[in-house]
């Protein structure tokens, strides 16, 4: 990764053999969230075995692994996501999943396997003082295990001045990290609008009140709140993904169902959104003369790596892998994920791991030709590794935030 590989990277890839067999062994059995069990079982018996202390359970199928070294008082977090997707594998692999219409799409696989890695090398050789607290989540897939541990006492069981996450991301060459401060992923609502107006015969619709022609108007409304109510500097998305009408030509239904995915990287873009969304619709099916039924279903919020945080992980990484390799200015990502939901408890940051480009490794998450890239394993140990060892210190820890880098 650099002209002189810094000696953990190296160790990591020499010991990281036994963990490419567990992420393929994982991939090859992938589970549902809140449905880890066999995955929960693998993760729990190694922590053990390396002597962690292990709670099983935690939100439904989620593991923790506490290790405790010196006398340091300061304690972190770092965090791996277990579950899979709901569809079907075309990769053709020999260790392709073996459960029809569920597969690691998005890599979840490879992220338990890196902490893993991690996990044993820190138990052997860890050279740390305080309390390191591994999280193995379940159900990121929007079922928000995150909060799901956490309101069973995540961080109050296992307090956390600190904590991490990564994630890979297809289009980037394998091992390069990439951070950045703030917003660096997007909220994620749900909006399922219903309209409901008088059905008919189609040869007469003037004595019906049709919710198709009022879909249509409001989905076409839809995209001016984004170019004409949101600040052009601000990122948000509204996208309808379902038009649900009628079932033959010559029939008006008496309903019409959209369903609409809406994202932000503000707090207040994402109340805005809310706001006018609520207000467009309404009016649009009062001008046609349906009724708007709105479920809005707040999901995952926004994203935000705090400062210090980000700047002392930043750090981490141009130490591991020296600057050709880092990009501490990456740009946000509109989709979500739940460990915002942590970030909003406790600081931290969560980055991304390359997981390749073109044909190797850059086949987009949530795809069903899909891999993760599993050179990544030592690189991602590694900076599990060396993060630990930089945080938890017996000296007071520097303040990153007040000479944070950046590299290209």
């Amino acid at each position: 990764m650099r002209d002189a590989m810094h000696p953990l990277l190296a160790a990591l890839r020499d010991s990281a053999e036994p963990f490419v067999a567990i992420r393929r062994d994982i991939h090859r059995h992938p589970e549902l969230g809140f449905e880890e069990h066999r995955t929960s079982d693998i993760v729990a018996s190694l922590l053990a075995e390396w002597g962690y202390e292990v709670e099983r359970g935690l939100g439904t199928t989620g593991v923790v692994g506490r290790l405790r070294c010196g006398s340091g008082s300061r304690s972190l977090g770092i965090r791996a996501d277990m579950d899979a997707l709901p569809m079907a594998e075309a990769t053709g692999l020999p260790y392709a999943s073996s459960h029809p219409g569920v597969m690691h799409a998005c890599g979840h696989d490879g992220h338990t396997a890196m902490l893993l890695c991690a996990a044993r090398h820190l138990a052997l050789h860890g050279n740390f003082s305080g309390t390191l607290n591994l999280i193995f989540q379940p159900a990121e897939e929007g079922l928000g295990g995150a909060r799901r541990m956490m309101e069973a006492g995540l961080f109050d069981k296992y307090p956390c001045d600190a904590i991490f996450a990564m994630h890979n991301v297809p289009g980037s060459a394998p091992g390069r990290l990439l951070l950045r401060q703030g917003a660096a992923q997007a909220s994620a609502d749900n909006v399922t609008i219903t309209l409901t107006g008088i059905g008919g015969h189609a040869a007469f619709p003037h004595n019906a009140a049709d919710p198709v022609v009022a879909g249509a108007s409001i989905v076409m409304a839809l995209q001016t709140i984004v170019a004409r109510n949101v600040d052009p500097l601000q990122t948000a998305v509204i996208t309808v993904g379902a038009f649900q009408a009628g079932t033959v030509s010559n029939i008006i239904p008496a309903q019409a169902v959209l369903r609409l995915s809406v994202r932000a990287l503000d707090r207040g873009v994402r109340d805005q959104l809310e706001q006018r969304i609520r207000e467009l619709v309404c009016a649009q099916a009062q001008s046609y003369g349906v009724a708007a039924q709105i479920d809005y279903e707040r999901g995952y919020p926004v994203l935000v790596n705090t400062p210090a945080e980000t700047a002392f992980a930043g750090q981490v990484a141009l130490e591991l892998l020296g600057p050709a390799h880092v990009n501490c200015q990456a740009p946000p990502i509109a989709a979500s994920e739940d460990f915002a939901f942590m970030l909003d408890a406790v600081p931290g940051c969560y980055l991304w791991i390359g997981n390749g480009e073109g044909g190797e490794g850059g086949c987009m998450v949530h795809n069903p030709g899909y891999d993760f890239n599993d050179a990544n394993i030592p690189v991602g140990a590694a900076y599990w590794a060396l993060l630990c060892e930089r945080f938890l210190v017996d000296q007071p820890w520097p303040d990153y935030s007040a000479d944070a880098r950046t590299s290209a």
